[in-house]
């Protein structure tokens, strides 16, 4: 039987990384502790509609949302669908004053003189203001929207009337500029103020600070920018940011539609660059398509765990547009408000201006030794696989030199984003590996030795599910420990490398079987090594049946691997949507269906297997799915935007509930052996 040693050194060198990447996570976990104030948000035009279907004053309605916990509203560029609807300007096509004009009802001898006189033309649109302050600000904006060229001044009467060159329906619906009467209105009714202001065309350093020195007196939150490009893109940047940093103000962020990273807006890395990652926010709301599907009790639990899972800070909740059963439209709405306020505060959280993370960069020296111990790790996986390298103990330390200071020396000079990217790589495949491989190398001296009933066989399954889940957690420290700085838990950064920790764990576990067992003779003894087992394989002759197995193992495979992650299209029942929804309400985080209902129960069939002494080859199996269980332990914490601790409970969850799952997968195939034996003792006698 070979026998593969272990370096103590090498081991040696993993535990002083452990501690290190520990006290990287212990400083992490304190970062996301302290940011745990969520700005509640609606939109103040939505109020404003709600106000308006109920028949009730604006302010009644946003007194009670004040009251139902909502801490701001957002406020947007007004635009002349809006202005033409409150009263306070007024845009009228050109070509309608014209047809008026020709048809006999423009009425008014000023107009009319206009029209006359040859100063009114069909392809302009001319804008009377109503209220002094609107006008004000609309001579200020309009020509820094279309061009001064395009935008003049005419008389009529004692009246001013603004003349642009513009397609009428397009400059409706043209963002204008930030509206300071709904601001000022908003903070008088109690909230702060979400600023929502669009870029210009062609944006310039005074376009720029126009729209800051509308936002100055006001009370802001946050600023976020609509549209597909932020205030300044691409010219005036270093101005916004400059304007931004004087005022202290916090930008928003929206999570794209996957919920990963961001809607893409032109220009905002640099603006996050520039203002400091301490600065920004991670927003949510759901979707506008989506949100009627849901039902209220629904859309709150989403809250709760979307600000939970995704360190979302802002969140924005749009109206519901229909009542529920035995409710008005505004009391489906203000119950929507406080039930999502209330479940947040149950959940820990203070609602207010959105917390933001601290500038977290732990200290280099920490990381080089974070990297050390990887690069230990590496070489002890390498020296298990390889006999030769296992007896060559000056060879494991040269490999382990040459690889340390490849991942050590970079991250000592400062750089080191891509090795950073490859250690985590490395710990997500690595340490679950050596985790299984360590519980391989413990039981294969001592099946002979010791015989197990069932229920100590059941025992020591559950035990030996919790050391490897504890050895596996050691890569968990590693990978997070790699990661972790305020621009991954703030997704500007994400680990690519998920797909890959699905499948790769398998073939590091699978190497390492075959150079310690025999799957073909079925008694588990010494082996030829891996190369002479595939070629075996390879020489195989092959039934139809194996090839429907086989194709069977390669759809679940695929399956597998597609289902995980953001965007992989696979769908998921109905069922299994239920059953997770009732994971995220009994439990802290939700475990992993592939840890609870698949890799930790297989963990336990492999060790009733091996203890049965079923065939290699049954055995074989199982240990690579108990491998899957292993692997998605630490591949959580690769999703760095979620905090740590969450991620430490939803691998304890899915290890207490998959143990369960396991043994009573354990008891029936007892029960089932205990039938099928008592049958044929009854046939055979």
């Amino acid at each position: 039987m070979k026998d593969f040693k272990y370096n103590r050194g090498l081991v040696l060198i993993i535990m002083v990384g452990l501690i290190a990447s520990l006290m990287i996570s212990f400083a992490r976990h304190g970062v996301e502790e302290n940011n745990r104030q969520i700005d509640l948000a609606t939109n103040y035009e939505d109020l404003l509609e709600l106000a308006d279907r109920e028949g009730l004053p604006a302010e009644e309605v946003m007194a009670k949302a004040k009251e139902a916990g909502i801490t701001s509203l957002a406020v947007y560029d007004t635009t002349f669908k809006k202005l033409n609807a409150n009263g306070k300007a007024t845009a009228i096509a050109g070509s309608e004053l014209l047809g008026s004009y020709h048809s006999g009802t423009l009425t008014d001898p000023l107009w009319r003189q206009l029209v006359a006189e040859g100063k009114i033309q069909g392809n302009e649109v001319y804008i009377v203001g109503h209220d002094a302050r609107t006008w004000q600000e609309l001579k200020e904006d309009v020509p820094r929207r279309l061009g001064k060229d395009r935008v003049q001044l005419l008389k009529v009467g004692d009246e001013e009337v603004m003349a642009a060159k513009a397609h009428f329906e397009s400059f409706v619906k043209m963002d204008i500029g930030m509206p300071t009467d709904e601001m000022e209105a908003v903070n008088k009714a109690g909230f702060h103020v979400i600023a929502r202001p669009s870029n210009f065309n062609k944006c310039t350093e005074d376009d720029v600070k126009a729209v800051f020195k509308r936002l100055d007196g006001m009370d802001i939150s946050e600023v976020v920018f609509s549209g597909s490009q932020v205030l300044g893109a691409n010219k005036s940047l270093q101005t916004t940011i400059d304007e931004m940093k004087a005022r202290n103000l916090n930008m928003g962020l929206i999570e794209g539609v996957t919920q990963l990273q961001f809607y893409k807006q032109d220009g905002m890395e640099e603006i996050a660059k520039g203002i400091g990652y301490d600065k920004i926010v991670r927003l949510y709301a759901i979707p506008k398509d989506e949100q009627p599907k849901l039902k209220i009790s629904t859309a709150v639990e989403r809250w709760a765990n979307t600000d939970e899972e995704r360190n979302i800070r802002i969140d924005l909740l749009r109206i519901y547009d229909k009542p529920s059963p035995n409710m008005s439209l505004m009391e489906t709405n203000m119950q929507y408000f406080k039930d999502t306020h209330d479940i947040l505060v149950a959940h820990g959280y203070t609602v207010g201006p959105a917390g933001t993370f601290a500038s977290f960069y732990p200290s280099k020296y920490l990381r080089a030794l974070v990297m050390a111990g990887v690069a230990a790790a590496a070489v002890l996986y390498l020296s298990l696989v390889i006999p030769a390298l296992n007896t060559a103990v000056k060879k494991q330390w040269l490999l382990f030199v040459i690889f340390a200071l490849c991942a050590m020396v970079p991250i000592l000079m400062g750089t080191g984003a891509k090795i950073r990217v490859l250690a985590a790589l490395a710990s997500a495949n690595l340490f679950p590996a050596l985790a299984v491989i360590f519980q391989l190398d413990r039981i294969r001296h001592l099946r002979d030795k010791i015989t197990l009933g069932f229920g100590k066989m059941l025992i020591t399954g559950i035990i030996a599910l919790l050391v490897t889940g504890t050895l596996s957690y050691i890569g968990a420290a590693y990978l997070s420990a790699s990661l972790a700085d305020t621009e991954y838990l703030l997704e500007f950064q994400i680990f690519r490398g998920i797909k890959l920790t699905f499948v790769l764990p398998l073939i590091l576990v699978g190497i390492a079987f075959l150079q310690r067992f025999d799957i073909f003779d079925g008694r588990m003894d010494d082996t030829d090594g891996v190369l002479n087992q595939l070629k075996k394989i390879m020489d195989m002759p092959v039934k139809v049946k194996t090839l429907f197995v086989l194709f069977l193992v390669l759809v679940a495979g695929v399956v597998f691997v597609a289902r995980s992650g953001h965007t992989s299209g696979m769908p998921v029942s109905a069922a299994e949507l239920k059953f997770r929804a009732f994971l995220e309400q009994a439990l802290y985080a939700r475990p992993r269906t592939k840890e609870l209902m698949i890799g930790h129960p297989a963990f336990l069939m492999a060790v009733m297997a091996f203890w049965r002494k079923w065939p290699t080859m049954i055995f074989f199996g199982l240990v690579l799915i108990a491998t899957i269980g292993q692997g998605s332990m630490v591949e959580t914490f690769a999703h760095m935007r979620t905090p740590v601790f969450m991620s430490f409970m939803r691998g304890i969850g899915g290890i207490v509930l998959g143990a369960g799952i396991g043994a009573v997968a354990m008891m029936l195939v007892q029960l089932w052996q205990t039938v099928i034996s008592r049958a044929k003792e009854r046939k055979s006698a």
